[in-house]
């Protein structure tokens, strides 16, 4: 009898792996998928993260700050964050005193999933002893398109998600330096500089035709593209590294300008093309 017993724990248990095996795999599979989706978990495993559906169920409780740029924060924002740039050299003491004033978890995010401003920004938290700050890692992009009402593009909520501009739209818009030099040099386009003063270094790269304008400068940004809409021009546009004319794109857009153009990774994408073919000569 025990020997019977024994033999059919024995199948049980066996039954009990093959069915788990799958279970197993699955989980795996899902960490490998997070990974994947989410590289920056993997970079700052000690960072606590919070999923886009917790976020919107607690936001009465928490603080949702924007560590983005003024300019992004601007364009698309969770509504009723907080802008504080990761990149600012008050980051630090503004968090400090964010904490000191509101005791509730404070949440940190970024553009998307590859960003890794949301989880830097809460590993900086730590290190200088600001306590409960959390990453939000899916991004405003997934935000916006889930919670439209909670969300507001150019100051306007709910957003549109037919507004929202997807890679392929932005990948339409955008020209190689080589082929971006060509048009500057065989069109009557208006080129225009919209990197700050401390990415230019005073230095032009099409001198005599670009013009220059800061993003956060909505007068001037508009005389250019009225110019070129009253005059059927192409506007070109370049950045230290083609990212900000991302968000640039959505001000074009709301503006209704349809010809214009981004140079691919900005100037630095430009100076490795000149590297490279001094290196070839």
């Amino acid at each position: 009898m025990v020997r019977a017993m024994n033999s059919l724990q024995l199948a049980l248990i066996m039954i009990t792996l093959f069915c788990a095996q799958p279970l197993l795999a699955a989980g795996e599979n899902e960490e490998d998928s997070d990974s994947k989706e989410f590289p920056g978990r993997t970079l700052y495993p000690e960072i606590s993260v919070i999923e886009l559906d917790e976020l919107y169920r607690r936001l009465e409780e928490v603080i949702v700050v924007d560590v983005r740029s003024a300019y992004e924060y601007e364009t698309l924002r969770i509504k009723g964050a907080i802008n504080v740039p990761l990149s600012s050299k008050t980051f630090v003491s503004r968090m400090r005193q964010l904490r000191m004033s509101d005791p509730r978890p404070i949440v940190a995010y970024c553009n998307g999933k590859t960003c890794m401003k949301s989880y830097k920004a809460a590993r900086t938290c730590a290190v200088n002893k600001i306590d409960n700050v959390h990453s939000y890692d899916a991004g405003i992009m997934d935000w916006a398109r889930t919670y439209p009402e909670h969300a507001e593009l150019l100051g306007k909520s709910p957003v549109d998600p037919k507004k929202l501009i997807s890679k392929k739209e932005f990948k339409k818009h955008l020209l190689s330096p080589d082929a971006y030099g060509e048009h500057v040099a065989n069109s009557s386009a208006i080129v225009l500089d919209v990197r700050d003063r401390f990415q230019r270094e005073a230095l032009s790269i099409f001198v005599g035709r670009e013009r220059r304008a800061y993003l956060d400068d909505k007068k001037k940004l508009d005389n250019f593209i009225e110019k070129a809409m009253r005059e059927g021009k192409t506007l070109l546009v370049h950045d230290a590294a083609g990212k900000q004319v991302q968000w640039l794109q959505y001000y074009l857009e709301d503006k209704g300008l349809k010809s214009y153009y981004f140079m691919d990774g900005g100037v630095a994408a430009y100076y490795d093309q000149m590297k490279l073919e001094f290196g070839k000569n």
